[in-house]
């Protein structure tokens, strides 16, 4: 299980306010500044997003390597990766997929894909057998 991820961006402003547009929508509501200085030599300034009680998502100023990552959120209903999904594109994504099954994976497997405004691939993800009581 991952603890953490850290995000590089290009523009700071722009990729905080698409982020916070985006996660509410997948329960990711915390916000936290991280300033660089409070670190060891060299840590860069990080905004940060989580939940229940956790900061996981960080973004860090940067030149992005848009191909060397795509990042898969998890939904926790069919509706949420639809609310992400729209969320996304009215803060400016663009889409890659529209949310339906992704039936080359599992019929189970509900997810849509979006490009933020960096060009990272984004997949709001719902797998109802990983939600099963």
């Amino acid at each position: 299980m991952l603890d953490h991820i850290f995000l590089t961006v290009s523009d700071m402003a722009r990729s905080v306010a698409f982020y916070e547009a985006v996660l509410p929508a997948l329960r990711i509501t915390v916000r936290h500044d991280y300033d660089g200085k409070d670190g060891p030599a060299g840590h860069p300034d990080l905004k940060g997003f989580g939940a229940d009680g956790r900061i996981f998502f960080w973004l860090r100023t940067g030149e992005p390597s848009v191909s060397a990552l795509h990042i898969g959120f998890l939904a926790h209903s069919q509706a949420e990766v639809n609310a992400a999904h729209a969320a996304a594109l009215e803060a400016g994504a663009t889409e890659i997929h529209a949310p339906a099954p992704q039936l080359h994976y599992d019929p189970r497997y509900y997810a849509a894909q979006v490009r933020d405004p960096d060009g990272y691939s984004l997949e709001f993800v719902y797998k109802s057998w990983q939600h099963a009581s």
